[in-house]
């Protein structure tokens, strides 16, 4: 069955259906939850929360966007609501699995390893400072690599808004780590449109 017939059918009450568009979706969710929420147990909490709105929503779901983008939507709002809540402070998630040394050289060195941790802690605690807007908005297109209309559809916000504030998430977090001293006035990112196509880097 394809994604929307799956959709289709749970929509009336198929459970199997729905098991089955979690089985497909779950590593995205939780991978976006986790890069929110920044820890694995809230990161559980917050997709479950978004399964299960899900379940309960898709009845009335009229299919205007595509079915992972609502849940995207979903998962994003869970984490947000979920923080909030809690009252914990807002920590994003940059890990993605580290490259193991490689004795031989052909691998990172320790050095490596260990400048890489440094970054990925400077940054996480940057973001941590960034509005639940910015932050949203940054998470979905340079950790979950989003298109700009994607995440315009995901937070249900303008192309203009979109751009708007991750360029702003962007500045902001530079300034964050720079009044720290790291970094040294330099921010890696993974590839964006801007930087294929002759732009900027965040």
């Amino acid at each position: 069955m394809t994604v929307d017939e799956l959709v289709r059918a749970a929509a009336e009450g198929g459970e199997d259906a729905f098991a089955e568009l979690v089985r497909l979706h779950e590593k995205r969710v939780y991978n976006l939850t986790l890069r929110l929420c920044g820890n694995p147990e809230d990161a559980a909490d917050a997709a479950q929360e978004a399964f299960l709105s899900a379940w309960k929503g898709l009845p009335a779901f009229r299919r205007e966007s595509e079915f992972s983008t609502w849940l995207y939507r979903l998962a994003s709002n869970a984490s947000i609501d979920l923080l909030r809540r809690s009252g914990r402070r807002r920590e994003t998630s940059l890990d993605g699995g580290e490259a193991p040394i490689d004795a031989a050289g052909n691998g990172p060195s320790l050095q490596e390893r260990l400048e890489g941790a440094e970054v990925r802690e400077a940054v996480t605690a940057g973001m941590a400072q960034l509005s639940d807007s910015h932050r949203q908005a940054l998470v979905l297109r340079e950790l979950q690599e989003l298109s700009y209309e994607e995440i315009a559809a995901v937070l249900e916000v303008d192309l203009g808004t979109v751009k708007s504030r991750i360029s702003r998430a962007r500045s902001s977090l530079r300034k964050i780590l720079l009044k720290n001293g790291n970094l040294s006035g330099y921010l890696p990112s993974k590839p964006t449109v801007e930087t294929r196509e002759g732009g900027g880097r965040l």
